[in-house]
């Protein structure tokens, strides 16, 4: 018989499982996210759960890694222990883990057009629980617009987009760059995409993963279909992950820690289609499922289980102001969520596991319509989006890059 180790709870405590190893916490938004590896020895009954602790008392039960702990003190060191559960009873503590900090849910917005100079490189930064406004961060290296972003706990990249040309539309960007977001700073070189695209790149991530998707090639004549990978923690070029279910511009995306879900964009005409890929693999998007309408130059962003998607236009030209929502672990069509502040185009947004935070982009017909405002929406419910705070530079067209620390692929 496998050795027991007295399990501390439970009517028979040789009979209860040893305990979990490996144990790990990372900082969310008032929260850290304990990981472990189950025990192989389960004593003399099968493991029913496990509950995670933090060295204060507080904890949380799951069924499996990783589990959750709440109602945390941001910037609060703590460190988590693991109990594993049978019929018998509950396994001694495991070894505490290394400590995490809890951080406050944080929303980045990265360059884009300023409708006073036109451009800007500017990094803006808020926070999406309780905004004290907005907080100049720091510049790209570079000017771009229409370019993706995406992060890892620590870590934001943004990638492609269109930069400053003769052309009208300026040039091509194939520039990835990168700022640590817990400082301030201007970003810094991290590679190259696989080729240069514009207007639109979708972007998605896990903890580890980044991915860009669709935009323009060819000198703006050809939607794309390429999805590029990078390893966040790292620097270097991007790799080629596969292929988009449908070439297309301007396609918003939302995440779980697992799965990327591209919704709309444009490939000639408005785009209704979805289609997703597993973060952690290499290969081609699957369809998933239709949105409510036709849009392009849409918005999408998510907590770990919910994809919103937002903005853009339909095959008329006429601005949105609908808001879709998808359950991001099943397939299927989108439902209405509600209705955003404005109808616009080109909108842009980043999620914690509460609220999703949207740039509003271009409205109207001319730059004057176009305000430094930004909504607000419980992504859990559903309902019409709120005021929030407001850019500190109008940037028309709302063509930047957003992400945060606490979207949905980070959980």
């Amino acid at each position: 018989m496998a050795r027991r180790n007295g399990g501390f709870i439970g009517t028979d405590g040789l009979d209860a499982p040893d305990p979990p190893t490996g144990i790990s916490a990372e900082a969310s938004d008032a929260a850290i996210i304990v990981s472990f590896t189950a025990p192989t020895d389960t004593g003399t009954s099968a493991i029913t759960g496990f509950v995670a602790t933090t060295d204060d008392g507080n904890g949380a039960a799951g069924s499996s890694s990783p589990i959750t702990i709440g109602s945390l003190t941001n910037a609060t060191a703590y460190t988590a222990r693991v109990y594993a559960i049978n019929a018998y009873g509950t396994s001694a503590a495991s070894d505490a883990s290394a400590s995490a900090s809890p951080q406050a849910a944080v929303a980045f917005f990265f360059s884009g057009q300023a409708a006073s100079s036109y451009r800007t490189a500017q990094i803006e930064r808020t926070n999406i629980t309780s905004s004290g406004g907005l907080i100049d961060f720091g510049d790209m290296t570079a000017y771009t617009h229409g370019h993706g972003s995406c992060s890892s706990t620590t870590r934001a990249v943004s990638a492609g987009g269109n930069g400053v040309g003769g052309s009208g539309k300026g040039d091509l960007v194939n520039i990835i760059e990168y700022i640590t977001m817990a400082s301030t700073g201007d970003g810094t070189d991290f590679g190259d995409l696989t080729a240069g695209r514009a207007n639109g790149v979708a972007s998605a991530s896990s903890k580890t993963r980044g991915l860009f998707a669709g935009g323009n090639v060819t000198n703006f004549s050809t939607y794309a279909n390429i999805i590029d990978y990078i390893t966040i923690a790292s620097v270097g070029n991007a790799t080629d992950f596969g292929d988009l279910d449908v070439s297309r511009a301007s396609p918003g995306a939302g995440q779980s820690p697992t799965r990327a879900v591209f919704g709309g964009g444009y490939g000639g005409s408005d785009s209704a289609a979805m289609d997703y890929v597993t973060i952690a693999s290499t290969g081609n998007a699957a369809s998933f499922g239709n949105l409510t309408v036709g849009r392009r130059s849409t918005g999408g962003c998510s907590n770990s289980t919910r994809a919103v998607y937002f903005s853009g236009q339909n095959g008329s030209n006429a601005q949105l102001n609908t808001i879709d929502y998808i359950t991001i672990a099943s397939t299927g069509n989108a439902a209405d969520f509600g209705d955003l502040r404005v109808a616009c185009t080109k909108g842009r947004g980043t999620a914690s596991e509460t609220y999703a935070v949207i740039s509003r982009g271009q409205h109207g017909t001319s730059n004057s319509s176009n305000d430094t405002a930004l909504d607000r929406i419980t992504i859990a419910s559903t309902g019409n989006a709120v005021g929030f705070t407001s850019l500190s530079i109008r940037r028309n067209g709302g063509e930047r890059g957003s992400t945060g620390n606490s979207h949905g692929g980070l959980q």
